[in-house]
């Protein structure tokens, strides 16, 4: 069983929330794990977006040459919905932070709110790939 994030960084995430009309924030693994989470989204709710997330990523990543360059670096993706948005933000390595928002979000604040976020966390959003846990036999 994998544990449970035990949410140290949740604090951090709300302060991307101060932008007017955001609403969530989750901070997730490349493989779908969730590492932290804002205050008013449940541990569940959060843990099942990160899985999705983290999907939306890697296909986000691997359509780069649609914009004429497979090798080129994914940096963000941007879904719209009929009542708001979902921001994908590079976060370290193996880290990627998500906010949703209304549709009347400032989108720029946003996005300048999570890269300062980004920023100010450094080494503490970075997630290296997990490691064989098991036991040998």
């Amino acid at each position: 069983m994998i544990p449970r994030t035990t949410n140290e960084l949740g604090w951090m995430l709300d302060d991307v929330l101060k932008v007017p009309e955001a609403r969530h924030a989750i901070l997730l693994s490349a493989d779908g794990l969730l590492r932290a989470h804002s205050a008013h989204i449940s541990v569940d709710d959060a843990e099942r977006l990160a899985a999705g997330l983290s999907g939306l990523q890697s296909i986000s990543r691997t359509t780069a040459e649609f914009c004429g360059s497979p090798e080129a670096p994914w940096r963000q993706t941007l879904v719209e919905f009929a009542h708001g948005f979902v921001f994908l933000v590079a976060a370290g390595e193996g880290a990627y932070l998500a906010v949703s928002t209304t549709e009347q979000v400032d989108m720029e604040a946003v996005t300048y709110r999570m890269h300062k976020l980004v920023d100010r966390l450094g080494r503490e959003l970075t997630s290296p790939a997990r490691q064989d846990t098991g036991s040998e036999a």
